[in-house]
């Protein structure tokens, strides 16, 4: 398991998003290592997050394309949480699951066929830095690569079963702002439009836009608003997150949001509303359950699946139309927290899944 002295490396530098020189000296690190296996580099230069990276393979034309996705950024802020150790079952870091784990389990399946003397062509791997941040930058890189290929296992942490992912909820980011009219508590109170009223009307339709049934839920997760007590809110300020599993119920929900940012509750109020989805349902497909048993019949064995309501890149390449899986990465849990750990276990198991299978698509151009 000598990679994970690579894993260890990179861990112990700090790819917090809004450390470009964190993420481009993790990124220079990985530009290194695939030259060395025989990819070129293509790097996306940005002035305020670290650079992306598409590192690419010889291509033969005629044969399907294989993108290999994962992410260079981690949570947590510089002098946090920087630390990496392991014991006999797991290793423990920031990152180590979420992704700079599954980023070294598809280098290594990569450096093993180059070892064998694969010609190693029609996969490409692309490294995005702004994915814990909501993948505003990347996102329409990813989306326009995204066309060039057939295939995408994205290499995100495994479930706890070592499941692979084949569908996640679509999620966007909406905010409401509303302007009232200020007047005093006491002597105008008739003389006001309250703000914080049309707000809370607002997030009491909200609400109902969610449907547990069918996996759509509506979110308001902060309200702002008003000046004190003896003053009518002359504005307020909504928050609120829309997860969903279907495109139909994003449709319907946008529908019903404009029509409620468009009405006044309150009389002589007015609102506006911002965001947008930020990335689309990843939705199980036919296509993505037919990989599913070609991969069953490569490797002779069983492959488990799950759905999650969580989001990430997947939803991107997806949502352009590539057959997409997953969680090829390490099993972990812990992400996001200071307790972050990856089951070592769990690294041999996802490299020799992916050495077989990207061997099979490089004798065959397909799955």
């Amino acid at each position: 398991m000598h990679y994970l002295n690579d894993l260890e490396k990179i861990v112990k530098i700090n790819s917090y998003t809004k450390n470009k020189n964190g993420v481009d000296e993790v990124g220079s690190i990985f530009d290194e290592w695939f030259k060395a296996i025989g990819f070129c580099v293509e790097i996306h230069q940005r002035d305020e997050i670290g650079a992306h990276r598409h590192y690419k393979s010889n291509h033969i034309n005629g044969g399907k394309k294989l993108l290999l996705l994962g992410h260079l950024d981690t949570v947590f802020p510089p002098n946090k949480f920087e630390n990496y150790s392991q014991d006999n079952e797991w290793i423990y870091g920031a990152g180590v699951c979420d992704m700079k784990g599954g980023n070294i389990i598809a280098l290594q399946a990569l450096r093993e066929l180059h070892n064998k003397n694969i010609n190693i062509s029609n996969i490409d791997v692309l490294f995005v830095s702004d994915e814990e941040t909501g993948s505003d930058d990347s996102k329409h890189l990813t989306a326009t690569l995204a066309k060039e290929y057939d295939y995408c296992f994205v290499y995100e942490a495994a479930g706890f079963n070592m499941e692979v992912v084949t569908g996640r909820k679509g999620v966007g980011t909406f905010f409401i702002d509303i302007e009232g009219r200020a007047a005093h508590a006491g002597n105008h109170y008739a003389e006001g439009s309250d703000a914080n009223l049309e707000a809370a009307l607002k997030l009491s339709e909200l609400v109902k836009l969610t449907d547990l049934d069918k996996g759509t839920t509506v979110n308001v997760g902060k309200i702002e608003g008003g000046i004190g007590a003896n003053t009518i809110s002359p504005q307020s300020h909504l928050t609120f997150e829309l997860r969903y599993k279907i495109t139909t119920e994003r449709d319907r929900v946008l529908e019903a949001i404009e029509n409620i940012v468009s009405k006044s509750y309150v009389s002589g109020t007015k609102s506006s509303l911002s965001g947008g989805i930020q990335r689309d349902v990843m939705q199980t497909s036919k296509s993505s359950l037919e990989l599913i048993k070609s991969i069953e019949d490569i490797t002779s064995s069983k492959v488990k699946y799950e759905e999650r309501g969580g989001v990430s890149d997947a939803n991107i390449v997806s949502s352009n139309g590539v057959i997409t899986l997953d969680g090829f990465g390490p099993y972990g849990d812990g992400d996001h927290t200071v307790y972050e750990r990856a089951s070592k276990q769990s690294f041999e198991q996802r490299i020799d899944l992916s050495v077989k299978l990207l061997k099979h698509f490089v004798e065959n151009l397909d799955f």
